[in-house]
């Protein structure tokens, strides 16, 4: 039995057996692209280190669903699944558009949900109105593209929002049976080790239910590419991630349920941090540290002390 709470066994437990995510390109773009916020995106941003090859925005959603479920029956026998709307950001449309390709995906019978990501401020009252409707019926998880609290590091990696605006959205989110998820990234240079794990304290104390957290990786091709060349920064060693995102663990609140512990880009496009260990080792090893260090998620949790930090930054 793992040592944190893994999304996978909380399907299960959902379902009754497991549910598989079948990946999505619904043809979106970024806020941050097409110069509504910004221009160029993230500086750490290239699709291609996250988007497997089947998902392509020119082949129909229907086809790219049919697909995926045909390959994961086949593969694993999976009888039900979670349509991800992943590439770039998934409500940023019409309200029309976004309803049409929602409702398009949860057609098949074998789709239990839907997993959409997106941006803190590609939200507003009728997407959300939209979202809790269908959560009625089906699970529906909005992952926030959180990356990290602090303004310094979200301007820096040109992200073209805020952390208040991120609480905006969660304070939107937040009551209305649609399931919320943040995503984070750690290892940015603009942040101290502590402050990364004082992010496991905030987060703890948000309405958040479902969180994804990774190492910063550098990958080719973009802005931040260029800046790791110019003047390289360091990078987490696969040791120090390990016990690092264990620390992380133990802070956070045990209900949240957890995504991802770690990224994997492609080596064709990776530049560092260069592990060279698999998905499944990687997994192992965390999970074989933990029983090492007798420890778990939220064994260091303190409710607390969470409030008052999370007031405090809510404030700001």
């Amino acid at each position: 039995m793992r040592r944190y709470n893994s999304f996978g066994p909380y399907l299960k437990a959902l379902y009754g057996e497991r549910v598989y995510k079948v990946n999505v390109d619904a043809g979106f773009t970024c806020p941050n692209r097409d110069g509504t916020v910004g221009y160029g995106g993230c500086i750490y941003c290239n699709n291609d280190s996250f988007r497997p090859s089947s998902c392509r925005s020119v082949t129909p959603i229907e086809e790219q669903i049919s697909r995926g479920i045909t390959y994961l029956r086949k593969r694993y026998r999976a009888e039900k699944f979670i349509v991800y709307f992943q590439p770039y950001t998934n409500t940023y449309a019409p309200l029309e558009k976004l309803e049409t390709l929602y409702r398009t995906a949860l057609e098949e019978p074998s789709v239990v949900g839907l997993a959409i990501g997106t941006r803190p401020d590609c939200v507003d009252k009728e997407k959300i109105r939209l979202l809790e409707d269908l959560a009625r019926d089906y699970f529906i998880l909005v992952e926030y593209g959180l990356q990290s609290i602090y303004d310094r590091t979200l301007e820096f990696i040109n992200r073209g929002h805020n952390y208040r605006r991120f609480l905006d959205a969660l304070d939107m989110t937040a009551g209305r049976g649609i399931r919320t998820g943040a995503h984070i990234i750690v290892g940015f240079p603009t942040e101290t080790r502590e402050e990364m794990l004082g992010m496991a304290d905030v987060i703890s104390g948000l309405p958040i239910e479902f969180l994804k957290i990774h190492q910063l990786q550098i990958i080719r091709n973009t802005i931040l590419a260029g800046i790791y060349k110019k003047e390289s920064f360091p990078v987490f060693e696969y040791d120090e991630y390990i016990q690092f995102v264990i620390d992380f663990l133990e802070k956070l609140r045990p209900s949240i349920v957890i995504q991802r512990l770690f990224a994997t880009a492609p080596d064709d496009i990776l530049i560092a941090p260069r592990w060279n260990v698999s998905r499944h080792a990687i997994t192992r090893d965390i999970e074989n540290k933990m029983e090492e260090r007798d420890t778990w998620q939220g064994k260091k949790y303190e409710t607390a002390g969470t409030e008052l930090l999370t007031q405090a930054c809510r404030s700001k």
